[in-house]
């Protein structure tokens, strides 16, 4: 993450110099985890092709499509939601859930991810 001064009153990152962690998903770029004062995180993540189907039973999630392939969808409990680049889905706690097809996303996270809130029937 790009490093402000103390005295200035915002954060950047660049998620290209973010080491990107393995997640049911994929590969996650997790930024704003250190702001204490922020109450989430935001991901950039790339879907592989097999993510696992998941749920949070604190976390909600915002996924906002990036890029994604004609054929992307995401399983939402059961139903299969198509998917475009600008389109965005909240996913609520206990909410199973998976994306199907390669594609990038921008997730945010409320509250802060927390990797021990995955959990896997």
């Amino acid at each position: 993450m790009l490093k402000p001064s103390h005295e200035c009153r915002y954060e950047i990152v660049d998620f290209d110099q973010l080491a990107g962690v393995p997640c049911p998903c994929g590969t996650a770029r997790r930024a704003f985890a250190d702001v204490e004062e922020f109450p989430g995180t935001l991901h950039q993540t790339e879907i592989s092709t097999a993510a696992r189907l998941h749920y949070h039973r604190r976390l909600t999630e915002v996924y906002y499509i990036l890029e994604c392939g004609p054929d992307a969808h995401m399983e939402l409990d059961g139903q299969h939601v198509p998917l475009a680049p600008g389109r965005a889905i909240m996913i609520r706690p206990g909410v199973r859930h998976r994306a199907i097809g390669k594609m990038k996303v921008l997730v945010v996270v409320f509250p802060k991810f927390d990797p021990a809130d995955e959990w896997f029937d």
